[in-house]
Protein backbone atom coordinates (compact mmCIF):
# COMPACT_ATOMS: atom_id res chain seq x y z
CA UNK A 1 0.00 0.00 0.00
CA UNK A 2 1.34 3.50 -0.97
CA UNK A 3 1.26 6.01 1.65
CA UNK A 4 -0.13 9.34 -0.12
CA UNK A 5 -2.07 12.20 0.49
CA UNK A 6 -3.25 11.66 4.21
CA UNK A 7 -2.97 14.33 6.87
CA UNK A 8 -0.02 14.77 9.35
CA UNK A 9 -2.03 13.07 12.69
CA UNK A 10 -2.95 10.12 10.69
CA UNK A 11 0.54 8.67 9.87
CA UNK A 12 1.41 5.05 10.17
CA UNK A 13 5.36 4.42 11.66
CA UNK A 14 7.70 3.89 8.72
CA UNK A 15 10.02 1.22 8.05
CA UNK A 16 13.43 2.44 9.91
CA UNK A 17 16.24 1.12 7.94
CA UNK A 18 19.81 -0.04 10.05
CA UNK A 19 22.81 1.89 10.53
CA UNK A 20 25.71 0.44 7.63
CA UNK A 21 28.20 -1.79 9.20
CA UNK A 22 31.66 -1.06 8.01
CA UNK A 23 34.14 -4.38 6.88
CA UNK A 24 37.50 -4.36 5.31
CA UNK A 25 38.98 -4.90 2.01
CA UNK A 26 41.71 -7.44 2.55
CA UNK A 27 42.43 -9.38 -0.86
CA UNK A 28 44.76 -8.38 -3.50
CA UNK A 29 43.14 -5.43 -5.65
CA UNK A 30 45.87 -6.46 -8.69
CA UNK A 31 43.49 -9.57 -9.46
CA UNK A 32 40.52 -8.57 -9.54
CA UNK A 33 40.55 -8.39 -12.95
CA UNK A 34 40.19 -12.20 -13.31
CA UNK A 35 38.64 -12.32 -10.19
CA UNK A 36 35.64 -10.36 -10.82
CA UNK A 37 35.20 -12.23 -14.46
CA UNK A 38 31.88 -13.74 -13.79
CA UNK A 39 30.11 -10.66 -13.78
CA UNK A 40 27.07 -10.87 -16.16
CA UNK A 41 28.00 -8.57 -19.08
CA UNK A 42 30.73 -6.82 -17.45
CA UNK A 43 34.40 -6.45 -18.91
CA UNK A 44 36.74 -5.59 -15.75
CA UNK A 45 39.85 -4.12 -17.72
CA UNK A 46 41.67 -3.06 -14.97
CA UNK A 47 42.14 -3.24 -11.37
CA UNK A 48 44.85 -1.00 -9.09
CA UNK A 49 45.65 0.23 -5.64
CA UNK A 50 45.80 3.94 -5.30
CA UNK A 51 47.56 5.05 -1.72
CA UNK A 52 46.04 7.91 -0.06
CA UNK A 53 46.61 10.97 -1.25
CA UNK A 54 44.56 14.34 -3.04
CA UNK A 55 41.60 13.16 -5.37
CA UNK A 56 40.12 16.86 -6.84
CA UNK A 57 41.55 18.67 -3.98
CA UNK A 58 40.62 16.40 -0.74
CA UNK A 59 42.58 13.86 1.04
CA UNK A 60 41.18 10.24 0.41
CA UNK A 61 42.29 7.38 2.13
CA UNK A 62 43.83 4.21 0.27
CA UNK A 63 41.30 2.02 -2.05
CA UNK A 64 41.46 0.31 -5.10
CA UNK A 65 40.59 1.63 -8.34
CA UNK A 66 38.72 -0.94 -10.33
CA UNK A 67 37.67 0.07 -14.31
CA UNK A 68 35.36 -1.84 -16.76
CA UNK A 69 32.51 -1.42 -19.22
CA UNK A 70 29.35 -3.60 -19.65
CA UNK A 71 26.86 -4.58 -22.69
CA UNK A 72 29.35 -3.32 -25.51
CA UNK A 73 27.84 -3.66 -29.15
CA UNK A 74 28.03 -1.97 -32.13
CA UNK A 75 25.13 0.32 -33.23
CA UNK A 76 22.86 -0.76 -36.12
CA UNK A 77 21.87 2.73 -36.96
CA UNK A 78 25.30 4.33 -36.78
CA UNK A 79 27.47 1.75 -36.92
CA UNK A 80 29.26 3.23 -33.67
CA UNK A 81 31.01 1.26 -30.99
CA UNK A 82 29.08 1.52 -27.75
CA UNK A 83 29.06 -0.09 -23.90
CA UNK A 84 28.89 1.42 -20.71
CA UNK A 85 32.27 2.36 -19.12
CA UNK A 86 32.69 2.71 -15.25
CA UNK A 87 35.21 2.98 -12.57
CA UNK A 88 34.57 1.73 -9.09
CA UNK A 89 36.78 2.86 -6.10
CA UNK A 90 36.86 0.57 -3.08
CA UNK A 91 38.09 1.73 0.19
CA UNK A 92 40.44 -0.86 2.01
CA UNK A 93 38.64 0.42 5.04
CA UNK A 94 34.45 0.21 4.00
CA UNK A 95 32.04 2.07 5.87
CA UNK A 96 29.20 -0.54 4.40
CA UNK A 97 27.65 1.50 1.93
CA UNK A 98 27.79 2.46 -1.91
CA UNK A 99 27.52 5.68 -3.43
CA UNK A 100 27.06 6.10 -7.44
CA UNK A 101 28.04 9.09 -8.54
CA UNK A 102 25.50 10.71 -10.98
CA UNK A 103 27.89 12.51 -13.43
CA UNK A 104 26.77 16.05 -15.08
CA UNK A 105 26.51 17.47 -18.79
CA UNK A 106 25.92 14.56 -21.76
CA UNK A 107 28.19 12.97 -20.03
CA UNK A 108 30.25 10.42 -22.07
CA UNK A 109 33.32 10.20 -20.29
CA UNK A 110 34.09 8.15 -17.06
CA UNK A 111 34.51 11.26 -14.33
CA UNK A 112 36.65 10.22 -11.37
CA UNK A 113 34.76 8.54 -9.02
CA UNK A 114 35.61 11.17 -6.86
CA UNK A 115 32.21 11.87 -4.62
CA UNK A 116 32.71 15.77 -4.62
CA UNK A 117 29.89 17.23 -2.75
CA UNK A 118 28.96 20.77 -2.92
CA UNK A 119 29.89 23.84 -4.12
CA UNK A 120 33.22 23.74 -2.78
CA UNK A 121 34.00 20.50 -0.81
CA UNK A 122 36.24 19.80 2.03
CA UNK A 123 34.94 16.19 1.36
CA UNK A 124 34.17 13.81 -0.63
CA UNK A 125 32.09 10.05 -0.61
CA UNK A 126 35.58 8.56 -0.97
CA UNK A 127 37.15 10.51 2.27
CA UNK A 128 33.81 9.10 4.22
CA UNK A 129 34.82 5.95 3.27
CA UNK A 130 32.06 4.90 0.65
CA UNK A 131 32.71 1.90 -2.03
CA UNK A 132 31.99 5.12 -5.31
CA UNK A 133 30.86 4.26 -9.11
CA UNK A 134 31.11 6.87 -12.00
CA UNK A 135 30.53 5.69 -15.62
CA UNK A 136 30.10 7.77 -18.90
CA UNK A 137 26.40 6.56 -19.14
CA UNK A 138 26.85 4.58 -21.90
CA UNK A 139 28.49 6.37 -24.76
CA UNK A 140 32.32 7.14 -25.07
CA UNK A 141 31.98 10.90 -26.16
CA UNK A 142 31.40 14.17 -24.56
CA UNK A 143 29.62 15.66 -28.54
CA UNK A 144 25.77 14.71 -28.43
CA UNK A 145 25.98 12.77 -31.50
CA UNK A 146 25.33 9.36 -29.66
CA UNK A 147 21.82 10.54 -30.06
CA UNK A 148 21.78 9.52 -33.30
CA UNK A 149 21.80 5.38 -31.48
CA UNK A 150 18.42 5.00 -30.07
CA UNK A 151 19.79 2.66 -27.22
CA UNK A 152 22.54 5.15 -26.29
CA UNK A 153 20.02 7.73 -25.27
CA UNK A 154 18.21 5.49 -23.43
CA UNK A 155 21.36 4.46 -21.69
CA UNK A 156 22.03 8.07 -21.37
CA UNK A 157 18.45 8.57 -19.87
CA UNK A 158 17.94 5.93 -17.50
CA UNK A 159 19.13 2.58 -18.33
CA UNK A 160 22.85 3.02 -17.57
CA UNK A 161 21.79 3.20 -13.52
CA UNK A 162 19.52 0.39 -13.95
CA UNK A 163 22.33 -1.87 -15.22
CA UNK A 164 25.41 -0.79 -13.62
CA UNK A 165 23.86 -0.90 -10.20
CA UNK A 166 23.08 -4.52 -9.77
CA UNK A 167 26.60 -4.74 -11.07
CA UNK A 168 28.60 -3.05 -8.92
CA UNK A 169 26.39 -4.26 -5.95
CA UNK A 170 28.02 -7.86 -6.85
CA UNK A 171 31.03 -6.62 -7.70
CA UNK A 172 31.27 -5.30 -3.57
CA UNK A 173 29.46 -8.13 -2.47
CA UNK A 174 32.60 -10.42 -4.51
CA UNK A 175 35.33 -8.27 -2.74
CA UNK A 176 34.36 -7.48 1.24
CA UNK A 177 32.06 -10.75 1.42
CA UNK A 178 28.73 -8.99 1.45
CA UNK A 179 26.65 -6.68 -0.32
CA UNK A 180 26.38 -2.89 1.04
CA UNK A 181 24.24 -2.24 4.12
CA UNK A 182 22.89 0.64 2.24
CA UNK A 183 23.17 2.38 -1.35
CA UNK A 184 23.26 6.06 -2.01
CA UNK A 185 22.72 8.30 -5.16
CA UNK A 186 23.98 11.87 -5.62
CA UNK A 187 25.02 14.09 -8.91
CA UNK A 188 24.19 17.72 -9.69
CA UNK A 189 23.01 19.30 -12.87
CA UNK A 190 22.71 16.49 -14.84
CA UNK A 191 23.40 14.18 -12.65
CA UNK A 192 20.65 16.07 -10.27
CA UNK A 193 18.36 14.69 -13.78
CA UNK A 194 19.79 11.25 -13.08
CA UNK A 195 19.12 11.40 -9.39
CA UNK A 196 14.70 12.21 -9.63
CA UNK A 197 15.11 9.80 -12.48
CA UNK A 198 16.68 7.10 -10.30
CA UNK A 199 13.78 8.16 -7.73
CA UNK A 200 10.71 7.63 -9.77
CA UNK A 201 12.46 4.31 -11.95
CA UNK A 202 14.92 2.64 -9.13
CA UNK A 203 13.61 3.51 -5.80
CA UNK A 204 13.64 -0.20 -5.07
CA UNK A 205 17.73 -0.15 -5.83
CA UNK A 206 18.64 2.70 -3.41
CA UNK A 207 18.40 3.89 0.45
CA UNK A 208 18.94 7.62 -0.27
CA UNK A 209 19.42 10.09 -2.84
CA UNK A 210 20.42 13.29 -3.42
CA UNK A 211 20.11 15.67 -6.43
CA UNK A 212 21.34 18.89 -7.36
CA UNK A 213 20.32 21.45 -10.04
CA UNK A 214 18.00 18.70 -11.15
CA UNK A 215 17.58 19.11 -15.00
CA UNK A 216 15.15 16.41 -14.74
CA UNK A 217 12.90 18.79 -17.36
CA UNK A 218 16.37 18.53 -19.54
CA UNK A 219 14.56 18.91 -22.81
CA UNK A 220 12.55 21.80 -22.06
CA UNK A 221 14.92 23.51 -20.33
CA UNK A 222 17.64 23.30 -23.74
CA UNK A 223 14.23 24.17 -25.72
CA UNK A 224 14.09 27.85 -23.23
CA UNK A 225 17.55 27.66 -23.62
CA UNK A 226 17.17 27.95 -27.27
CA UNK A 227 14.30 30.63 -26.94
CA UNK A 228 16.45 32.81 -24.78
CA UNK A 229 19.06 33.39 -27.90
CA UNK A 230 16.29 34.59 -29.95
CA UNK A 231 15.30 37.02 -27.21
CA UNK A 232 18.92 38.30 -26.44
CA UNK A 233 19.57 38.22 -30.45
CA UNK A 234 16.81 41.07 -30.22
CA UNK A 235 18.76 43.85 -27.63
CA UNK A 236 22.61 42.44 -28.66
CA UNK A 237 24.85 44.92 -30.29
CA UNK A 238 27.33 42.98 -32.49
CA UNK A 239 27.37 40.26 -34.60
CA UNK A 240 29.59 37.31 -35.16
CA UNK A 241 30.37 36.32 -38.39
CA UNK A 242 31.68 32.53 -38.23
CA UNK A 243 31.05 29.69 -35.77
CA UNK A 244 32.72 26.29 -35.61
CA UNK A 245 31.85 23.13 -35.87
CA UNK A 246 32.09 19.93 -33.08
CA UNK A 247 35.70 19.51 -34.63
CA UNK A 248 37.00 23.07 -34.22
CA UNK A 249 36.57 24.04 -37.72
CA UNK A 250 35.58 27.48 -38.22
CA UNK A 251 32.86 28.08 -40.62
CA UNK A 252 32.30 32.02 -42.18
CA UNK A 253 28.55 31.70 -41.90
CA UNK A 254 26.33 33.19 -44.92
CA UNK A 255 24.87 36.20 -43.28
CA UNK A 256 26.26 37.59 -39.86
CA UNK A 257 24.39 37.07 -36.61
CA UNK A 258 23.80 38.43 -33.59
CA UNK A 259 26.35 38.36 -30.77
CA UNK A 260 23.89 37.43 -27.71
CA UNK A 261 27.00 37.74 -25.33
CA UNK A 262 26.12 41.74 -26.17
CA UNK A 263 22.51 41.26 -24.79
CA UNK A 264 23.43 42.07 -21.16
CA UNK A 265 27.01 43.71 -20.28
CA UNK A 266 28.67 42.47 -17.09
CA UNK A 267 28.42 45.87 -15.64
CA UNK A 268 24.49 45.79 -16.38
CA UNK A 269 23.90 42.75 -15.00
CA UNK A 270 25.98 43.76 -11.73
CA UNK A 271 23.36 47.08 -11.78
CA UNK A 272 20.37 44.67 -12.25
CA UNK A 273 21.61 42.38 -9.23
CA UNK A 274 22.09 45.96 -7.14
CA UNK A 275 18.84 47.12 -7.96
CA UNK A 276 17.13 43.22 -6.91
CA UNK A 277 19.72 43.22 -3.43
CA UNK A 278 18.31 47.01 -2.46
CA UNK A 279 14.65 45.81 -3.03
CA UNK A 280 14.80 42.18 -1.43
CA UNK A 281 17.79 42.60 1.25
CA UNK A 282 15.46 43.28 4.50
CA UNK A 283 13.08 40.54 3.61
CA UNK A 284 14.14 38.24 5.62
CA UNK A 285 14.71 40.52 8.98
CA UNK A 286 18.50 41.48 8.05
CA UNK A 287 20.10 44.06 5.80
CA UNK A 288 23.23 41.69 5.35
CA UNK A 289 23.45 42.16 1.60
CA UNK A 290 22.24 39.10 0.84
CA UNK A 291 18.83 37.79 -0.50
CA UNK A 292 16.88 35.07 1.92
CA UNK A 293 14.00 35.36 0.82
CA UNK A 294 13.40 34.77 -2.87
CA UNK A 295 9.95 34.15 -2.73
CA UNK A 296 9.25 37.22 -0.70
CA UNK A 297 11.56 38.97 -3.53
CA UNK A 298 9.80 38.04 -6.17
CA UNK A 299 6.50 40.00 -5.34
CA UNK A 300 8.31 42.63 -4.26
CA UNK A 301 10.80 43.26 -7.17
CA UNK A 302 9.82 44.37 -10.52
CA UNK A 303 11.89 45.16 -13.42
CA UNK A 304 9.79 48.07 -14.85
CA UNK A 305 10.19 50.39 -11.76
CA UNK A 306 13.00 49.23 -10.05
CA UNK A 307 15.64 49.00 -13.01
CA UNK A 308 16.42 53.24 -14.68
CA UNK A 309 15.46 52.99 -18.21
CA UNK A 310 18.11 54.78 -20.30
CA UNK A 311 17.65 58.01 -21.61
CA UNK A 312 20.84 57.81 -23.72
CA UNK A 313 24.19 55.50 -24.18
CA UNK A 314 23.89 52.22 -22.01
CA UNK A 315 26.64 52.80 -19.77
CA UNK A 316 26.23 49.66 -17.39
CA UNK A 317 23.72 51.64 -14.86
CA UNK A 318 20.30 51.59 -16.93
CA UNK A 319 18.56 49.28 -19.49
CA UNK A 320 17.16 50.07 -22.46
CA UNK A 321 13.36 49.73 -22.66
CA UNK A 322 13.97 47.13 -25.02
CA UNK A 323 16.53 45.49 -22.71
CA UNK A 324 13.72 45.32 -19.59
CA UNK A 325 11.45 43.39 -21.82
CA UNK A 326 13.82 40.75 -22.78
CA UNK A 327 14.98 40.80 -19.15
CA UNK A 328 11.25 40.16 -18.27
CA UNK A 329 10.55 37.87 -20.65
CA UNK A 330 13.28 35.54 -20.21
CA UNK A 331 12.48 35.34 -16.44
CA UNK A 332 8.50 34.60 -17.05
CA UNK A 333 9.85 31.35 -19.48
CA UNK A 334 10.10 30.51 -23.03
CA UNK A 335 6.30 30.27 -24.75
CA UNK A 336 5.35 29.43 -28.08
CA UNK A 337 3.43 31.89 -30.60
CA UNK A 338 0.51 31.04 -28.58
CA UNK A 339 1.57 32.14 -25.95
CA UNK A 340 2.05 28.41 -24.23
CA UNK A 341 4.78 27.84 -21.89
CA UNK A 342 7.23 25.76 -22.69
CA UNK A 343 9.46 25.77 -19.69
CA UNK A 344 8.78 27.19 -16.47
CA UNK A 345 9.67 30.77 -15.03
CA UNK A 346 12.74 31.73 -13.50
CA UNK A 347 13.04 33.91 -10.40
CA UNK A 348 14.88 37.23 -9.72
CA UNK A 349 18.34 36.96 -8.01
CA UNK A 350 21.47 38.47 -7.21
CA UNK A 351 22.99 35.76 -8.85
CA UNK A 352 22.21 37.08 -12.33
CA UNK A 353 26.14 39.22 -11.79
CA UNK A 354 27.55 35.63 -11.73
CA UNK A 355 30.00 34.58 -14.56
CA UNK A 356 27.96 31.46 -14.86
CA UNK A 357 24.68 33.38 -15.71
CA UNK A 358 26.62 34.64 -18.99
CA UNK A 359 28.18 31.39 -19.76
CA UNK A 360 25.10 29.59 -19.97
CA UNK A 361 22.83 31.68 -21.32
CA UNK A 362 25.40 33.24 -24.01
CA UNK A 363 27.67 30.62 -24.81
CA UNK A 364 25.74 27.07 -23.71
CA UNK A 365 23.14 28.36 -25.36
CA UNK A 366 24.85 28.37 -28.81
CA UNK A 367 27.41 25.78 -28.92
CA UNK A 368 27.71 22.52 -30.75
CA UNK A 369 28.04 20.61 -27.67
CA UNK A 370 25.74 22.02 -25.14
CA UNK A 371 21.79 23.24 -26.14
CA UNK A 372 21.93 23.41 -30.01
CA UNK A 373 23.60 19.85 -29.98
CA UNK A 374 21.91 18.09 -27.34
CA UNK A 375 18.48 19.07 -28.94
CA UNK A 376 19.49 18.57 -32.30
CA UNK A 377 20.70 14.95 -31.73
CA UNK A 378 20.00 13.88 -28.25
CA UNK A 379 15.82 15.31 -28.13
CA UNK A 380 14.75 15.72 -31.30
CA UNK A 381 12.74 13.08 -32.96
CA UNK A 382 14.36 12.22 -35.35
CA UNK A 383 17.65 13.50 -34.82
CA UNK A 384 19.59 15.99 -37.12
CA UNK A 385 21.60 13.57 -38.80
CA UNK A 386 24.66 16.14 -40.42
CA UNK A 387 27.53 15.80 -37.55
CA UNK A 388 30.20 17.13 -39.60
CA UNK A 389 29.00 20.81 -40.94
CA UNK A 390 26.37 21.69 -37.96
CA UNK A 391 26.50 24.80 -36.30
CA UNK A 392 25.10 25.83 -33.10
CA UNK A 393 24.25 29.75 -33.62
CA UNK A 394 22.54 29.04 -36.82
CA UNK A 395 20.34 26.57 -35.46
CA UNK A 396 19.54 28.40 -32.42
CA UNK A 397 18.42 31.32 -33.99
CA UNK A 398 16.40 28.99 -36.72
CA UNK A 399 14.59 27.22 -34.46
CA UNK A 400 10.68 27.04 -34.42
CA UNK A 401 8.95 26.69 -31.21
CA UNK A 402 5.98 26.22 -32.90
CA UNK A 403 7.15 23.21 -35.22
CA UNK A 404 10.57 22.19 -33.53
CA UNK A 405 9.61 22.00 -29.82
CA UNK A 406 7.15 19.55 -29.67
CA UNK A 407 9.57 17.17 -31.40
CA UNK A 408 10.87 16.62 -27.69
CA UNK A 409 7.70 14.68 -27.02
CA UNK A 410 7.64 12.62 -30.55
CA UNK A 411 8.87 9.21 -31.40
CA UNK A 412 9.36 6.88 -34.67
CA UNK A 413 9.89 3.07 -35.45
CA UNK A 414 13.04 3.88 -34.36
CA UNK A 415 12.88 5.80 -31.70
CA UNK A 416 10.80 4.24 -29.46
CA UNK A 417 10.66 6.39 -26.60
CA UNK A 418 10.69 10.57 -26.50
CA UNK A 419 13.02 12.68 -24.89
CA UNK A 420 10.78 13.27 -22.57
CA UNK A 421 10.17 10.18 -21.53
CA UNK A 422 13.61 8.90 -21.51
CA UNK A 423 15.15 11.90 -20.06
CA UNK A 424 12.42 12.87 -17.06
CA UNK A 425 12.06 11.09 -14.05
CA UNK A 426 8.29 8.75 -14.21
CA UNK A 427 4.92 10.16 -12.55
CA UNK A 428 5.97 11.30 -9.16
CA UNK A 429 3.73 8.58 -7.69
CA UNK A 430 6.34 6.38 -8.07
CA UNK A 431 8.19 7.98 -5.02
CA UNK A 432 6.01 5.68 -2.73
CA UNK A 433 8.55 2.90 -3.24
CA UNK A 434 10.91 5.35 -1.44
CA UNK A 435 8.12 5.89 1.13
CA UNK A 436 7.28 2.78 1.87
CA UNK A 437 10.78 1.87 2.07
CA UNK A 438 11.88 4.20 4.29
CA UNK A 439 14.21 5.38 2.05
CA UNK A 440 14.84 8.78 1.90
CA UNK A 441 15.44 12.02 -0.76
CA UNK A 442 16.83 15.28 -0.27
CA UNK A 443 17.12 18.04 -3.21
CA UNK A 444 19.07 21.01 -3.31
CA UNK A 445 19.25 24.30 -5.90
CA UNK A 446 20.50 27.11 -6.27
CA UNK A 447 18.06 30.17 -6.58
CA UNK A 448 20.02 31.70 -9.30
CA UNK A 449 20.71 28.50 -11.15
CA UNK A 450 20.67 30.21 -15.13
CA UNK A 451 19.77 26.75 -17.03
CA UNK A 452 17.72 25.17 -14.70
CA UNK A 453 15.23 27.15 -13.14
CA UNK A 454 14.67 26.58 -9.09
CA UNK A 455 10.89 27.38 -9.98
CA UNK A 456 10.74 24.19 -12.29
CA UNK A 457 11.95 22.30 -9.37
CA UNK A 458 9.70 23.95 -6.70
CA UNK A 459 6.78 23.01 -9.27
CA UNK A 460 8.08 19.36 -8.61
CA UNK A 461 8.12 19.10 -5.00
CA UNK A 462 4.58 20.85 -5.37
CA UNK A 463 3.60 17.43 -7.69
CA UNK A 464 5.28 15.45 -4.82
CA UNK A 465 3.25 17.55 -2.20
CA UNK A 466 0.24 16.93 -3.84
CA UNK A 467 0.84 13.27 -4.13
CA UNK A 468 1.81 12.04 -0.61
CA UNK A 469 0.56 15.41 1.63
CA UNK A 470 1.79 15.11 4.92
CA UNK A 471 4.43 12.48 3.85
CA UNK A 472 6.57 14.24 1.68
CA UNK A 473 8.38 16.07 4.62
CA UNK A 474 8.98 12.32 5.77
CA UNK A 475 10.72 11.17 2.63
CA UNK A 476 11.16 14.12 0.67
CA UNK A 477 13.46 17.50 1.42
CA UNK A 478 14.20 20.63 -1.12
CA UNK A 479 17.20 22.99 0.59
CA UNK A 480 17.28 26.25 -1.78
CA UNK A 481 20.42 27.84 -1.75
CA UNK A 482 19.91 31.56 -2.05
CA UNK A 483 22.20 33.24 -4.61
CA UNK A 484 23.90 30.02 -5.83
CA UNK A 485 24.35 29.37 -9.75
CA UNK A 486 24.21 26.38 -11.77
CA UNK A 487 25.49 24.11 -8.71
CA UNK A 488 28.29 26.05 -7.40
CA UNK A 489 29.23 29.77 -7.49
CA UNK A 490 27.50 33.24 -7.50
CA UNK A 491 27.04 35.46 -4.10
CA UNK A 492 25.94 32.41 -1.97
CA UNK A 493 26.72 29.78 0.67
CA UNK A 494 27.69 27.02 -1.28
CA UNK A 495 30.03 24.92 0.82
CA UNK A 496 28.11 22.64 2.74
CA UNK A 497 27.36 18.82 3.12
CA UNK A 498 24.43 16.63 2.62
CA UNK A 499 25.82 13.50 2.30
CA UNK A 500 26.05 13.32 6.16
CA UNK A 501 22.24 14.71 6.71
CA UNK A 502 21.31 12.29 4.23
CA UNK A 503 22.99 9.05 6.05
CA UNK A 504 21.46 10.68 9.39
CA UNK A 505 18.10 10.47 8.35
CA UNK A 506 18.23 7.28 6.28
CA UNK A 507 20.02 5.30 9.16
CA UNK A 508 19.29 6.87 12.27
CA UNK A 509 15.67 8.71 11.60
CA UNK A 510 17.06 12.17 12.37
CA UNK A 511 15.70 14.50 9.70
CA UNK A 512 17.55 17.04 8.52
CA UNK A 513 15.64 20.81 9.35
CA UNK A 514 18.46 22.35 8.05
CA UNK A 515 22.08 21.96 6.67
CA UNK A 516 24.80 24.18 7.46
CA UNK A 517 26.11 26.03 4.49
CA UNK A 518 29.53 28.22 4.21
CA UNK A 519 30.81 30.95 1.91
CA UNK A 520 34.23 30.61 0.96
CA UNK A 521 35.56 33.88 -0.25
CA UNK A 522 39.14 35.25 -0.20
CA UNK A 523 41.20 33.34 2.45
CA UNK A 524 39.33 30.43 3.24
CA UNK A 525 41.59 28.13 1.48
CA UNK A 526 44.86 27.91 -0.04
CA UNK A 527 43.62 26.02 -2.94
CA UNK A 528 42.46 28.47 -5.49
CA UNK A 529 39.64 25.76 -7.14
CA UNK A 530 38.37 26.13 -3.79
CA UNK A 531 37.82 30.07 -3.35
CA UNK A 532 34.51 31.98 -4.98
CA UNK A 533 35.36 34.68 -6.38
CA UNK A 534 32.19 36.41 -6.16
CA UNK A 535 31.40 36.32 -2.46
CA UNK A 536 30.60 39.64 -2.10
CA UNK A 537 33.43 42.06 -0.16
CA UNK A 538 31.11 43.20 2.63
CA UNK A 539 30.90 39.28 3.83
CA UNK A 540 32.83 37.36 5.74
CA UNK A 541 34.42 35.42 4.13
CA UNK A 542 33.23 32.48 5.59
CA UNK A 543 29.78 33.65 6.25
CA UNK A 544 27.71 30.74 7.15
CA UNK A 545 23.62 30.64 6.50
CA UNK A 546 21.12 27.65 7.15
CA UNK A 547 20.06 25.67 3.94
CA UNK A 548 15.96 25.67 5.03
CA UNK A 549 13.86 22.97 3.75
CA UNK A 550 11.51 24.53 1.43
CA UNK A 551 9.14 26.38 1.97
CA UNK A 552 10.66 27.75 5.26
CA UNK A 553 13.79 31.12 4.70
CA UNK A 554 16.35 31.50 6.85
CA UNK A 555 15.29 34.75 8.45
CA UNK A 556 17.27 36.99 10.87
CA UNK A 557 16.00 36.06 14.70
CA UNK A 558 17.12 40.26 15.67
CA UNK A 559 20.39 39.71 17.38
CA UNK A 560 23.97 38.15 16.67
CA UNK A 561 25.96 38.42 13.64
CA UNK A 562 24.22 38.20 10.11
CA UNK A 563 27.68 36.13 9.57
CA UNK A 564 26.33 33.40 11.28
CA UNK A 565 23.94 30.56 10.41
CA UNK A 566 23.21 30.94 14.46
CA UNK A 567 21.76 34.27 13.67
CA UNK A 568 19.28 32.34 11.76
CA UNK A 569 16.36 29.99 11.78
CA UNK A 570 14.23 28.40 9.23
CA UNK A 571 10.31 29.99 9.26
Amino acid sequence: MMLAGRGSDDLPQLPQLSEAIPANFSGDCATLTSSLSGLKGTVITASSTVGAGLLQNIVTPEHCLVTGKMNERVSPVDGQTYYIGFQVRLPKSWNGRFFYQANGGTDGAVSNAAGALGGGPVTSAPAKGFAVLSSDAGHQSQTPFFGLDPQARIDYGYNAVGQLTPMAKELIKSVYGKAPDRSYLGGCSNGGRHALVAASRYGNLYDGILGGAPGYNLPKAAVAQLWGVQQYATVATATKTTDTTASGTVVTLPTPLPDVSTAFTAAERTMIASKIVAKCDALDNATDNWVGDVAACQKAFSVSTDIPTCTGTRDGTCLTSNQKTVLANVHTGAKNTAGSALYNSFPYDPGISAAAWASWKFASSTGVGRDPGATAFIFTTPPKTDTANFLGLPYAMGFNFDVDAPKIFATSGVYTESAMSFMTPQDPSNLGKMLNRGAKLMVYHGTSDPVFSFNDTVSWWESVKTIFGGNTDRFVRLCPVPGMSHCSGGPAADQFDMIDPLVNWVEKGTAPNSVLAKARGTGTSSITALINAEVPASWAPDRSRPLCPYPTVPTYNGSGDVNQASSFSCK
